[in-house]
Parts: C-alpha cells; sequence; structure tokens
C-alpha cells in the first residue's frame, strides 16, 4: 500500500507518499501560513483558510497520482489554538472529502520524535528533539521512545507577530524574544530537569534545517547534506547575527534561506539560540526526518 500525510502547519502544508518498500515518492513542503493572523486574532483568517484547503487538495491530487491509497491529514499548532478550528475542518472535508486529525501536543511530541530519530543512528543514551514550528516549539527526550515533553507557544509565524516590529528588527525586539523563550524554557527545567543532561540533541523542522543550510551555503535543498549535519552553536549564533542585522532585500541573497522563510527567519533563530543558550546545548544534530515520517510509520488516522 502506498501511503500520504499531509500536515498542516501554522507556516507550511507538507506532503509526504511513500511507498511498501519505504522509498519516498515525494516529499514538499510548501508555505501557506494558515497561522499568520493568530496571534493578532486568536483565528484563523478566511484568506488563509482557503488558501491552504486549496493546497491541502492539491497535495491529494500528487497524492493519488502517485497511487496513493491511504491518505493521512493531520493539524498542529494552529488548529489547536484558532478559536475557529472548526470552520477551517469543515472546510477542508468539503473540499476534500478528509477529515483532519489534531494532533494534541503529546501526539505531536511522541510522532515528531519517532519521525526525528528515523533517519538518525540509535545511540544508548537519551536523545533531546528540538521542533520549532511556526506556531510552538516543542521539546521531547527519550530513549528509543519519547519519555516526556514540554511545549512553548512561541514558533517562527507567532513569534515574528508577537515580538518583531519592523524589518530589520531593533535589538530591544530580539532581546525581548529570547528572554521571553528563556523564560518560558525556565519553567519546563524545573518539571524536566532532564532536558539539560541528554546524550543528543536532534533538531528538526523549517527553522533548524533553514538555519543548517545558510550556515553551508546550499543553493538549493540537498537532503544528503543537511540529514545529520552537526549544527554548533558557534555557527548558529553567527547566522543569527547576520540575518537579524540584515533587511529583508539583503537577506533573501543568502544561499539556503527560501524566500517564503526569509520574513519569519530571524524570530526562528531567536528561539533557537534562546534553545541553545538556556539549556547549555553545544551541538544540534540536524533531522530532515520529522512529524511527517512518525504520522507514515505509525498509520492513521486516529479516532
Amino acid at each position: 500500500m502506498i501511503r500520504a500525510v499531509i500536515d498542516i502547519g501554522t507556516q507550511s502544508t507538507n506532503l509526504l507518499v511513500r511507498d511498501t518498500a519505504g522509498n519516498d515518492l515525494q516529499r514538499t513542503i510548501t508555505a501557506t501560513r494558515l497561522g499568520e493572523s493568530l496571534h493578532d486574532t486568536g483565528m484563523l483568517s478566511t484568506e488563509a483558510m482557503q488558501r491552504t484547503a486549496d493546497q491541502i487538495a492539491q497535495h491529494i491530487q500528487t497524492a493519488q497520482q502517485l497511487g496513493a491509497t491511504d491518505i493521512t491529514l493531520t493539524g498542529t499548532a494552529a488548529c489547536r489554538r484558532a478559536r475557529n478550528t472548526a470552520d477551517f475542518l469543515d472546510l477542508v472535508l468539503r473540499t476534500t472529502g478528509l477529515p483532519v486529525e489534531v494532533l494534541s501536543e503529546k501526539d505531536e511530541a511522541q510522532l515528531s520524535f519517532a519521525g526525528a530519530l528515523s533517519g538518525l543512528p540509535r545511540i544508548d543514551g537519551s536523545t533531546l528533539v528540538i521542533d520549532i514550528g511556526g506556531g510552538s516549539t516543542e521539546y521531547i527526550i527519550g530513549f528509543d521512545s519519547p519519555e516526556m515533553s514540554a511545549s512553548i507557544p512561541f514558533g517562527a509565524v507567532t513569534a515574528t507577530s508577537s515580538h518583531i516590529s519592523r524589518d530589520p528588527a531593533p535589538p530591544q525586539d530580539l532581546t525581548n524574544l529570547i528572554g521571553a523563550v528563556a523564560d518560558e524554557l525556565e519553567e519546563i527545567i524545573r518539571d524536566i530537569p532532564a532536558l539539560t543532561t541528554p546524550s543528543r540533541v536532534v533538531g528538526v523542522a523549517g527553522t533548524i534545517v533553514t538555519v543548517a543550510a545558510v550556515e553551508i551555503g546550499l543553493s538549493s535543498f540537498d537532503d544528503a547534506v543537511l540529514n545529520g549535519f552537526v549544527l554548533t552553536k558557534d555557527a548558529a549564533e553567527d547566522v543569527f547575527r547576520t540575518l537579524a542585522t540584515e533587511n529583508h532585500s539583503q537577506r533573501i541573497l543568502n544561499p539556503g534561506l527560501p524566500e517564503d522563510r526569509s520574513d519569519i527567519i530571524v524570530a526562528g533563530c531567536c528561539i533557537l539560540v534562546a534553545t541553545m543558550r538556556r539549556l547549555h546545548i553545544d551541538e544540534i544534530i540536524v533531522s530532515t526526518r520529522n512529524l511527517l515520517d512518525g504520522v507514515i510509520e505509525r498509520g492513521g488516522p486516529r479516532s
């Protein structure tokens, strides 16, 4: 059976199609900005909902053309938080005939952990997975499976809306956002002190993969180069300083930075460097595998 998963995030709507032998037939990331108005209004805008539903329909068509007969739709932070999520789920159902499974924070953490580790070698010690999304950031720690997790309400899209007042961002905006993330982590560490002592740290999703791509200077996405790349704290800080001091027209000239992420990458970098500083992380292993991989291995949807 050929399976497909479409994950509907705050920033992007992504497709993975995999055959029975475990080969990826299609992996596509498409910026749709479902949660662009979430911070300001607490709701999904009509335009964003329609844009995202249309993209989901296109992804379904692609999956079916590749022979997928089992297609799962999942939603994350934007769908959990918006007051009008029911309207969006109804629109998707009417447009595509398929329901959306809105993942809980716990389910998202478990599936992100499983997906992140699927492309990396097993180790004897613990792994901390950091998933900086568009609407939230997840921290998941465990050995072969997740044991504890926490989420903070800062993602690249929502943090841009809440903390970045103009472009380039004033230093005070950056300081305030880094401080806000550090404050959230301070609370989490009290409950989960193991976050500060993992055997390795793995990073997934757009912000971390993009920072790695900019550090390398990739002119186009290259999974073989990015998956398993070791992003040091010094390198992350260097990319942050570069991107944060450039305006948009300068920033988009950096190889490795997609234009559709160029306006939210600075906030994403703030979340990343705040995390590495507060958790005393010297390096992060980049994984290009993520929630999509976890869901497709699980099968679904779940009731």
